[in-house]
């Protein structure tokens, strides 16, 4: 099942610093997720100025379960990153599905 995450960072003080003490960590989980097939897309959503205020995910887990199994795991869960998170099933057209 497939999955859209949006998180947005806090908006205070020091939201960027906690994002990026742990954004190297965060990066490698993902890479990991994608070599187990679950990540399918994602990206830093970024204010006016382009600073780094959120993320966004396209994901692929057999459960939601499993999914929040992962994302309570994610560095920017456990390093206080995301602090708005919102999880949505979906299903996308892909580009070379066809």
């Amino acid at each position: 099942m497939q999955f859209l995450i949006t998180a947005y960072d806090g908006d205070d003080p020091e939201a960027m610093n906690r994002r990026l003490a742990v954004r190297e960590a965060h990066l490698a989980g993902m890479g990991l997720l994608k070599a187990a097939g679950h990540f399918i897309a994602g990206g830093a959503i970024l204010d006016d100025d382009g600073n780094m205020i959120g993320s966004t995910l396209y994901v692929d887990f057999a459960s939601r379960e499993e999914l929040d199994k992962w994302l309570n795991s994610d560095p920017y869960i456990t390093g206080n990153v995301w602090q708005d998170i919102s999880v949505q099933p979906i299903r996308l057209a892909l580009a070379d599905s066809g």
